[in-house]
């Protein structure tokens, strides 16, 4: 009766989803060896015997009949009059069999038993949980939002699974609410301790990708091919893409009529401007689409150095770099080339790092930042622009133009 007591008080896990009928009585097999290991030293000689479907378990202890008074180990071996007790035609050498009731190992070993098959059964969904996971990695995935941290959302799927989604994996304008769903791909997963952590990011390229695959039916048929993807989460991406069909333009299915396509994507990603562009092995070809909307004049490259000196009209500059530099960094990353922008028909100029005795390095870092190298990048620029696209105070920018354009004057 203690046995069937024991195992139906387990009745909450057979019917775990998560594990099956054999696995389940392996757990069972495995947990109730430990506590016989622990009580008799040994389990090798025992015979467990589990039904958890009719919550049935026995369990047999083998022992070989020996003469009185040569027991050397009492878990393998019985005495000859101890056997006969069981059953009188015993004799020395064979071999007995005797049920051992749970209620024998006592009632502590019993409670930690109990114990150890629930954390065995949590080690075993949470390695299912994690290889499920592991598969999944790089792939779209929605969850809801179950509780809101400083640092981090906390989602729940379906399942009841915790997805983490770190401040710094979400989109800048990104705005959740208690049980709002949220769509983002499984960046990464690993085992702390014996719990899967997974990661979900809306600010990895692979989930502008991925969307890319969702939302334009030749992407995800396999007849256009995003070759390249880099992002500023929130404001500006870059996408390069071929076609395997001559007849498909890349760029255009992708976009759609009238940006048709494509919007649904701007809109997931909190409005974040996209450049979607033809890839090229054209090296040269490749870093002046990078650069688009700007126009280049012409380009010297360095491949051992991975580095393009481009050069534009004046007016051009301003659009090669971008608002905030993004559009000259992501060119950057999209081609893997350090491209170093020339001001075709200047020929004097100063670097910012020659005024460093009159402005501070701080300063001059700030305009470095968006793409403002030299004086004459500084003062091509509109006064109240350059206040917008800096941390600097407007007085702090104010004195920073008069000083370069006295430069220029004297």
């Amino acid at each position: 009766m203690e046995n069937l007591a024991l195992i139906e008080s387990f009745s909450e896990f057979k019917d775990d989803k998560m594990i099956d009928r054999v696995t389940l009585m392996a757990i069972l097999e495995d947990v109730f060896r430990a506590a016989l290991k622990r009580k008799y030293g040994e389990d090798d000689n025992f015979d467990i015997i589990i039904n958890p479907d009719k919550g049935d378990l026995e369990i047999w202890r083998n022992r070989v009949v020996v003469a009185d008074g040569e027991v050397e180990d009492d878990n393998s071996e019985i005495s000859l009059s101890e056997a006969q007790k069981i059953e009188p035609d015993y004799e020395v050498g064979e071999d007995v069999a005797e049920e051992v009731k749970l209620i024998q190992l006592g009632r502590r070993a019993i409670l930690a038993l109990r114990q150890n098959l629930i954390a065995k059964i949590h080690e075993h969904d949470n390695t299912n949980i994690f290889k499920q996971f592991k598969e999944l990695e790089g792939e779209l995935y929605s969850a809801e939002v179950h509780h809101i941290r400083h640092r981090a959302i906390i989602l729940l799927d379906d399942e009841g699974n915790e997805i983490i989604m770190p401040k710094d994996r979400q989109i800048p304008s990104d705005f959740f609410r208690k049980g709002e769903n949220v769509r983002g791909v499984i960046e990464s997963v690993e085992l702390r301790g014996n719990k899967p952590n997974i990661i979900l990011s809306r600010t990895s390229p692979k989930f502008l990708e991925k969307l890319f695959e969702q939302e334009i039916p030749e992407v995800f048929d396999g007849v256009i091919q995003v070759k390249a993807v880099v992002r500023e989460p929130g404001e500006k991406a870059k996408v390069a893409v071929d076609s395997y069909d001559d007849r498909i333009d890349p760029v255009g299915a992708c976009v759609g009529v009238k940006g048709s396509r494509i919007h649904g994507i701007v809109r997931e990603l909190g409005n974040e401007n996209i450049d979607v562009i033809n890839y090229t092995t054209n090296t040269q070809l490749y870093i002046a689409r990078a650069l688009s909307p700007a126009k280049i004049v012409s380009m010297e490259i360095n491949d051992e150095e991975k580095k393009a000196e481009v050069r534009l009209n004046p007016e051009e500059v301003s659009k090669a770099i971008g608002r905030r530099g993004h559009n000259i960094r992501l060119a950057g990353k999209l081609t893997g080339y350090e491209i170093d922008v020339i001001r075709e028909g200047v020929e004097e100029d100063v670097e910012l790092t020659e005024f460093s005795d009159v402005m501070e390095g701080w300063v001059i870092e700030e305009f470095q930042k968006i793409g403002l190298d030299t004086a004459k990048s500084v003062l091509e620029q509109d006064v109240a622009d350059l206040i917008k696209r800096t941390d600097l105070e407007d007085e702090t920018v104010l004195e920073i133009v008069r000083i370069l354009r006295a430069e220029f004057e004297d």
